[in-house]
C-alpha cells in the first residue's frame, strides 16, 4: 500500500538585525530585482485537490469536560485564539497517530507531549493554518514535523520533475540540519525522502537531491531561492509550509526572499508559522500569508526568560572577567552534568577564549560564522558526544542549535539587547529541565541594565542592589561588586568557595541549599 496515495490511506487510524547569527545564506544580502524576477510565476489556475484534514478526535478527547480542558490549558500556560479550535490532547495515545509515527515516539522514549504539541498537533492535523508563539526548547519541531509526515503520506506520489510536498524554512543552517534529522527519523519507515539545502556548503549534492525528488525539504531562504531561480526545483506540489523562527528570519533580513518563495506556493496551502515573539512585523506576515489562522501561545506574548533557569549576574570590571571565568569553570567541573556554552561578542574573542581555555586544560572548542561547515559540524558533534565540555560561541549558537542537556550558559560578554540574552540562556533549561546561566555585567553594559532587571524580575530572580542602582541611574555603577544575584538572595564572594561548596551547607559562592545539594533535575519530555 502506498502511504502517499490518499485513496489507500488508512482512515481508521484516527486522523481524519543580524548580530553574529549565521544562516550560511549571506543573510541580509539584497537580491537585485532582475535576479529575483527570474523566478517563474506559477500558474495556479488548474490545481489538483489535496488532503489536509486527517484528525478525528479520540473519544476520550471528545468526551472530556470543558472545565478539565480549560484547567489543562491554564496549568500549561496555553492560550488559543481563532475559530473552531480543536481541544488539546493530554497523552500521546489521544492523538491517534499512525502506527509508524507511534513506533518512533516509543523508540525515542518520550512519555508525554509538551504543551505546544498537546495543543498544536490537533490543529495541524485538522488542516488549519496556525501561528505558534513559544520559547525555544518547547518541542515545536515535533509539533510540525509529525503532522508533515502524515500530510506527505496522504498525498499522491511524486512524479519526475515534482518538487517537495512539505517545506520548512529556517533561519540558520544548524537549525535546518537539526530539523532534517527529525524528519529522517520519523519519515524513513514510510520512505519519505528529505533533504536540507543551505548556504555555505557545496551545491552539487543539494542540487542532486532536489532533482532526484524529495517529499520533505528543509531550507534556508537564500539557498532555496537560488535553486528556484535556476529551475533546479519548484514548489508546484508544496501544500504544507512551515516558517520556523519567523521572527529571527525577519530580523536577519530574509523577508524579501520569504515573500518570493511563498509566491511560488499554491494559495490553498497549509501554513504553520513559529516564533518566539509576536511583534507587529510577524503579525503582518501572518495576516498576509495565513489568512484565517489559529494562534497558540505558550506563556506570555512578551519574550521572557525561562523560569526553570537560575540566572546569576556578576557586576564586575572588564579586566576581571577572565579570572572569574576560570574560577567559575573550576566550580562547574565538579558537577556531574557540566556541558557549558560560553558566549562572546566577537569571533576573535571566541577564538582567543577557546585557545586560552584549551591551554589551561579545559576541553573547549570555538564555533562561529567564519568556521567552515565541516569545522562547525565537527565541533558540534564533539560537543554532543561529550568529547568536549565547553563550547565557546558567538550568537550563531544562540538560536537554532539543539544540544541535549546543556546545564550552564555563561555570558562572558553581555549581548546588545535583552532578546539576545534570553535566547542565549535558552540553550539550557529546555523541556522542563533546569539549568543555570551566568552573566558578567560591566560598566560598558549599563545601557542594558534596566532591561536586564525587567527580565530578572519577570522570571522571579532576585536583583542585586548594584544592578538595581545601575538600572535606576540609566548607566553608571559596576566595578566593585564581587557577588551574584539570584532568586535565593544576594551573595558576596564572587566564584570562590571551591567545587564542593556550590549547592549545600554554608556556601561561599551562592549560599543556601538547592534541591538537597544535588545537581539539577531532569525530564523525560522531548525537547526537539
Amino acid at each position: 500500500m502506498s502511504f502517499r496515495n490518499s485513496s489507500s490511506y488508512p482512515k481508521s487510524n484516527g486522523f481524519g538585525k543580524s548580530n553574529g547569527y549565521s544562516s550560511g545564506d549571506s543573510f541580509g544580502k539584497k537580491y537585485k530585482d532582475d535576479f529575483a524576477n527570474k523566478v517563474i510565476k506559477t500558474d495556479f489556475s488548474n490545481l489538483s485537490p489535496f488532503v489536509k484534514d486527517f484528525y478525528h478526535p479520540h473519544p476520550t478527547v471528545a468526551e472530556r469536560p470543558r472545565h478539565e480542558i480549560e484547567a489543562f490549558r491554564a496549568k500549561h500556560a496555553i492560550t488559543v485564539k481563532g475559530k473552531n479550535v480543536p481541544d488539546p490532547i493530554l497523552k500521546f495515545g489521544e492523538v491517534s497517530f499512525p502506527d509508524y509515527v507511534e513506533a518512533q515516539i516509543l523508540k525515542e522514549g518520550f512519555t508525554e507531549p509538551t504543551s505546544i504539541q498537546a495543543q498544536g498537533w490537533p490543529i495541524a492535523l485538522s488542516g488549519h493554518n496556525m501561528v505558534g508563539v513559544a520559547q525555544t526548547g518547547s518541542g515545536k519541531t515535533l509539533a510540525y514535523t509529525l503532522p508533515a509526515v502524515v500530510h506527505i503520506n496522504a498525498q499522491s506520489r511524486l512524479r519526475p520533475g515534482d518538487g517537495p510536498i512539505a517545506l520548512v524554512l529556517a533561519p540558520t543552517r544548524e537549525l535546518a540540519q537539526q530539523i532534517q534529522t527529525v524528519a529522517k527519523d520519523y519519515g524513513s519507515s514510510t520512505h519519505v525522502r528529505s533533504t536540507c539545502v543551505f548556504g555555505g556548503a557545496p551545491r552539487r549534492q543539494q542540487a542532486y537531491d532536489l532533482r532526484r525528488g524529495v517529499e520533505f525539504l528543509i531550507a534556508t531562504p537564500g539557498r532555496l531561492l537560488d535553486f528556484l531561480t535556476e529551475g533546479t526545483t519548484n514548489l508546484k506540489r508544496c501544500t504544507y509550509l512551515v516558517l520556523d523562527e519567523a521572527d529571527r528570519m525577519l530580523d536577519m533580513g530574509f523577508e524579501p526572499q520569504i515573500r518570493k518563495i511563498i509566491e511560488q506556493i499554491r494559495p490553498d496551502r497549509q501554513v504553520l508559522m513559529w516564533s518566539a515573539t509576536w511583534p507587529t512585523e510577524i503579525r503582518n506576515l501572518a495576516n498576509q500569508f495565513l489568512g484565517d489562522y489559529i494562534q497558540v501561545n505558550i506563556g506570555s506574548l512578551e519574550l521572557s526568560a525561562n523560569k526553570n533557569i537560575l540566572q546569576i549576574v556578576d557586576v564586575c570590571r572588564e579586566n576581571e572577567k577572565e579570572e572569574k571565568l576560570n574560577a567559575l569553570l573550576q566550580e562547574i567541573s565538579g558537577e556531574q552534568e557540566r556541558r557549558t556554552i560560553i558566549f562572546a561578542m566577537t569571533k576573535r574573542k571566541v577564538d582567543n577564549l577557546a585557545r586560552m581555555l584549551h591551554r589551561a586544560g579545559w576541553k573547549a572548542a570555538a564555533i562561529h560564522g567564519d568556521k567552515s561547515q565541516s569545522e562547525r559540524d565537527g565541533v558540534l558533534r564533539n560537543f554532543r558526544n561529550g568529547r568536549i565540555d565547553i563550547l565557546v560561541a558567538t550568537d550563531v549558537a544562540a538560536r537554532g542549535l539543539d544540544v541535549d542537556d546543556v546545564k550552564f550558559v555563561i555570558n562572558f560578554d553581555y549581548p546588545n539587547n535583552s532578546e539576545d540574552y534570553i535566547h542565549r540562556i535558552g540553550r539550557t533549561g529546555r523541556s522542563s529541565k533546569t539549568g543555570t546561566s551566568y552573566a558578567f555585567f560591566t560598566q560598558e553594559n549599563s545601557r542594558q541594565a534596566r532591561d536586564l532587571v525587567n527580565v530578572l524580575k519577570e522570571a522571579n530572580q532576585v536583583v542585586s542592589p548594584e544592578l538595581e542602582g545601575m538600572a535606576s541611574r540609566g548607566g553608571g555603577g559596576g566595578g566593585g561588586y564581587r557577588g551574584f544575584n539570584n532568586r535565593f538572595g544576594t551573595f558576596k564572594g564572587g566564584f570562590g568557595g571551591g567545587r564542593e561548596n556550590r549547592f549545600g551547607g554554608a556556601r561561599k559562592s551562592f549560599g543556601g541549599d538547592r534541591r538537597g545539594g544535588s545537581s539539577f533535575g531532569s525530564s523525560d519530555a522531548q525537547r526537539t
